[in-house]
């Protein structure tokens, strides 16, 4: 099991906890520092939507330019902010086996998990 996010992201706390709470093995990867791959991102969206993946909710998508968020319309054009603006990927992500479970959501844990 693979966890992305940033470190300091209240959801991504949630989500450690919670893992750590029942002993859940997994491996952290912090996209602010390491980045994120095209061809990671890629697999995502075959898994969920690219709409799931880009937080509209949060700061740094409402700090973008208006024109940028404009344009932001395809999974192509997403993927391609993900990767240059990491802080609007919605947090965490989580790898487990073929399935990926995007934000902190503590019912689709247990399914997945338990």
């Amino acid at each position: 099991m693979k966890l992305y996010g940033i470190p300091n992201c209240n959801s991504v706390k949630k989500a450690f906890d919670w893992l750590n709470e029942r002993k859940l093995a997994y491996e952290f990867h912090n996209y602010k520092k390491a980045g994120i791959t095209k061809n990671i991102l890629a697999d995502w969206c075959k898994k969920v939507d690219w709409q799931k993946l880009v937080n509209k909710q949060g700061t740094t998508w409402r700090n973008l330019d208006p024109e940028v968020q404009q344009k932001i319309t395809s999974k192509t054009a997403a993927i391609q902010l993900m990767m240059e603006q990491t802080s609007v990927i919605k947090r965490p992500v989580i790898e487990v086996g073929d399935q990926l479970l995007v934000g902190f959501d503590e019912a689709a844990y247990k399914a997945a998990f338990l």
